[in-house]
């Protein structure tokens, strides 16, 4: 039977599609960001791949959203690990989770008081400012790099799970989110 809230042995079936399904958009996310960085101006496949930048960053900023507030709604529920790894997993997941909502923010508060706005898929979220707020646009000059750290960050998230706890360690906290 499908268990869609988290227990102690295995994260539920929510907590697992929104994870799953966050770790492929951020992966088109970053390749969109590597592809604007790495590739020439006027190139087809860089501007093809820019072009779902904003809406991933939107669909993405949401569903972490979802995902925290799913997250806290099982808090009691879900797996956990004792001890000094344990402690440093929660870290590791606060740092990634902040990051997760720090990243896109700045760059909608920028939307927010810029002359552009911003609509997703057609929808108006922020009106063009006649004038740009100096104030919200200046945390978004972070943006890029911040989301360069969140890159390594979600690296060292993919080492630890599989490196450290599928090779080295081999304990079972890959199959918490991955497993049966």
């Amino acid at each position: 039977m499908t268990q869609l809230s988290d227990t102690p042995t295995r994260y539920g079936t929510v907590s697992r599609l929104l994870h799953w399904g966050m770790a492929a958009l951020f992966a088109a996310q970053f390749i969109s960001a590597a592809a604007h960085w790495a590739l020439p101006r006027e190139n087809t496949l860089r501007e093809l791949l820019w072009g779902y930048h904003t809406t991933l960053g939107v669909t993405l900023f949401a569903l972490v959203l979802v995902r925290g507030l799913w997250g806290l709604a099982n808090i009691q529920r879900r797996p956990t690990n004792a001890g000094l790894m344990g402690q440093a997993a929660v870290a590791g997941h606060l740092v990634l989770y902040a990051l997760m909502v720090i990243v896109p923010g700045v760059r909608l508060l920028a939307a927010a008081g810029g002359t552009r706005g911003l609509s997703y898929f057609g929808v108006q979220i922020f009106s063009p400012q006649t004038a740009e707020v100096a104030w919200m646009q200046a945390p978004a000059e972070w943006h890029g790099e911040l989301g360069w750290i969140l890159a390594l960050v979600v690296l060292g998230h993919i080492f630890m799970a599989v490196v450290w706890h599928r090779l080295i360690q081999r304990d079972d906290v890959l199959s918490t989110m991955a497993g049966r």
